[in-house]
């Protein structure tokens, strides 16, 4: 699907523009501390001319035919846009996490690292993680490695979104 940048996109914005809008797909979920699950996934990127871009994802689990489950995780939050491609994203998750993330996006790539975790008492335990996005052929590739529940940082999520 064609993308078209915003007369009133904020300039510090321009080198993750290629996100926005409603983004389609399936992934994959595994961890140690769990069963490995597949999942389909809805990502909202918006913005209104100021330098950060509203965030939405939800996701349901699915079968081996594609066919829903359960609903999954959902999070939202702001991904602020700085000059010279640096990033923050603040997220807020449905399992009662709060993140903090720094880090950088250039040519079509961005990679994200936690500076800090807050969690509810009634939360898993979240550490610290990694996101990398990608446009890969017009697409939204996107990896989460995440140390939690006294595991090593390593894979969580990996899926591959297409532009609604």
């Amino acid at each position: 699907m064609p993308f078209q940048i915003p007369e009133n996109l904020h300039p510090d914005c321009g080198p993750v523009a290629w996100l926005l809008g409603t983004w389609n797909g399936n992934g994959r979920g595994d961890y140690p501390t769990i069963d490995a699950y597949e999942y389909k996934q809805e990502i909202v990127f918006q913005q209104d001319g100021r330098p950060f871009f509203y965030y939405f994802a939800r996701s349901w689990v699915i079968d081996e035919n594609g066919e829903t489950l359960r609903q999954g995780a959902q999070e939202a939050g702001f991904l602020r846009c700085l000059p010279e491609g640096k990033l923050e994203l603040v997220l807020a998750h449905n399992i009662g996490v709060s993140e903090i993330w720094y880090g950088a996006a250039q040519d079509g790539k961005i990679e994200l690292r936690t500076a800090g975790v807050g969690y509810t008492e009634t939360a898993k335990e979240i550490v610290s993680g990694v996101r990398l996005y990608g446009n890969v052929e017009g697409d939204l590739l996107y990896a989460y490695d995440m140390e939690a529940e006294g595991q090593e940082l390593q894979p969580h999520l990996w899926a591959r979104l297409q532009r609604v």
